[in-house]
């Protein structure tokens, strides 16, 4: 059973036409990078809760959901009308094992994140943990139109930070963009380009790999991550990459 409370609105951004950020003022307990908890509304007599993760580092608030609209989306459509000052519900514990705190140590830690995606990276990045850890971070968003690339002040500030140690590649596969890579984050692996763009290979002896966003992406980079070698992490059998799927 979730224990829900109140949560205030306290900050809204529409990026793009469906595409959105929301800042939640509320009393959730301790967290861990790269959890998520679950925001809901009553509609129609009824608790309509989502899994989100938390764009916000444990150690800042307010809470922060970065999120898409879906189409015929109870949730989703009410969410994104939300102004600050209106209530949601939130749930008092985050959940979720997308986090580096059982993840061995190695020369490279991957990013990789497609649309919404990036949100929890944001999280995990303003911690310590990947700067104690891997000697390098590289970052990829993969999206369809160069108007999604959110967040691109947060980013600057972390790549000014560790300037040395971090590496963003933005993957547009919709449009040219100045800067980007052309195409889906699976076929710029399959082709090397993008391994090539930061001059890192991605493999077992160097590597682990974190994937979020959608899930024909996370199903295709499993099978080309796999077949080099690396191996899915789990608590109980460290590995190669980390993934969560809770939609």
């Amino acid at each position: 059973m979730n224990d829900w409370v109140k949560a205030k609105v306290v900050g809204r951004r529409q990026w793009t036409d469906g595409l959105y950020s929301l800042q939640l003022d509320g009393l959730i307990n301790d967290f861990q990078a790269g959890q998520f908890i679950k925001v809901a509304l009553d509609i129609g007599g009824e608790r309509v809760g989502r899994p989100y993760s938390l764009v916000n580092p444990p150690h800042e608030r307010p809470l922060e959901i970065h999120f898409n609209e879906v189409d015929n989306g109870s949730l989703t459509s009410t969410l994104s009308s939300l102004k600050p000052g209106d209530d949601v519900w939130v749930t008092t514990n985050a959940n979720g094992i997308f986090t580096l705190e059982t993840v061995e140590p190695a020369e490279t830690l991957w990013l990789l994140g497609t649309g919404t995606g990036l949100g929890v990276y944001l999280s995990i990045l303003r911690t310590d943990a990947p700067w104690t850890r891997f000697p390098r971070v590289i970052l990829v968003h993969g999206v369809r139109q160069a108007a999604d690339l959110t967040y691109g002040d947060i980013i600057a500030d972390i790549g000014r930070r560790y300037s040395d140690r971090f590496s963003v590649v933005a993957a547009v596969s919709r449009e040219r963009h100045p800067g980007a890579l052309p195409g889906r984050i699976t076929d710029l692996l399959t082709s090397g380009e993008l391994e090539s763009r930061v001059g890192a290979t991605i493999d077992p002896a160097t590597s682990h790999v974190m994937l979020c966003g959608n899930s024909a992406m996370i199903k295709d980079v499993k099978a080309i991550l796999e077949a080099r070698g690396l191996a899915r992490h789990r608590r109980n059998a460290p590995g190669h990459y980390t993934t969560e799927q809770y939609h």
